[in-house]
């Protein structure tokens, strides 16, 4: 109902194209420019489709990621000196990390999720059975592993993994703002790390953060000794402008997350309107 158009791999960080043959690329987004549809793709920097003058650069993003090509003790001297302080912090504070691959511990997670998005985004959150489809493709590997600090027996912040090939790659992140300074995210990234560790895993896939949100980069840089660059790329014709529908869909997301509005409210709001947002 937003007009007809063509991304490749919604809500995913990015889809790099997956050519390797002389003119492999040229095939692809001929096909693709010659359907007349506007397109969006995200990919690294380097990627052959960046060069290619049919398409125009519109977003750009931070990428991190952690080589594991060294021991706990090894890794550990290679975060930055504040992430070591504040793993100690934690453990002053008595974080405590628990790792699960069941689905109870998604559900637990996917309220800090929808409380994260509400109250510090103005967003609504990714309906809970979009993670629950997740899990779903990933648990029969052990290959979705949900990660929740608790204080005090009560889950202050969360982070869901996913396994694929040699790397852990973090997909969601979410915790409650009057705990940060306790530490809990550290305390979830280091778990993550020795988790990456002990399955043999070679890195860590951070995922990426947007340029304008630098105390988010700049958290990530205290951890990956890895960064790049991913653009949003668009070909084919501009977009249909924001329409009646468009400005509809703004102004329930402005409902829908004001303060008042419980948190069960926005997760079904959510489930019935995100679908149109990709």
């Amino acid at each position: 109902m937003r007009g007809e158009r063509i991304s490749s791999l919604p809500f995913c960080d990015r889809a790099d194209p997956i050519v390797t043959a002389p003119g492999g690329w040229d095939g692809l987004i001929d096909d693709m420019l010659a359907t007349n549809t506007p397109f969006t793709g995200r990919c690294f920097s380097d990627n052959a489709a960046v060069s290619d003058p049919r398409l125009r650069q519109v977003g750009e993003a931070a990428w991190h990621g952690i080589p594991l090509d060294c021991t706990e003790e090894e890794l550990y001297k290679r975060i930055s000196s504040t992430s070591r302080r504040n793993l100690k912090a934690a453990d002053r504070n008595k974080v405590q990390v628990v790792a699960s691959t069941e689905i109870d511990a998604v559900h637990a997670f996917h309220k800090l999720h929808v409380g994260l998005r509400k109250n510090k985004y103005r967003l609504l959150a990714q309906p809970r059975e979009f993670f629950e489809r997740i899990w779903q493709q990933f648990s029969a590997d052990d290959a979705v592993v949900t990660l929740l600090a608790e204080v005090d027996g009560e889950v202050v912040a969360g982070a869901m993994y996913l396994v694929w090939g040699d790397t852990l790659y973090y997909k969601f992140g979410a915790s409650l703002s009057e705990y940060l300074p306790m530490r809990p995210n550290d305390a979830l990234y280091w778990a993550a790390c020795k988790l990456a560790l002990s399955r043999g895993l070679t890195s860590i896939d951070l995922g990426i953060s947007d340029l304008d949100q630098p105390g988010l980069v700049s958290f990530k840089r205290k951890w990956a000794s890895v960064e790049r660059r991913v653009v949003t790329l668009r070909g084919g014709p501009d977009p249909i402008p924001k329409t009646e529908v468009g400005a509809m869909l703004g102004e329930l997301t402005r409902l829908f997350t004001e303060e008042s509005v419980p948190d069960d409210i926005s997760t079904q709001a959510g489930a019935l309107l995100y679908r149109h947002f990709c």
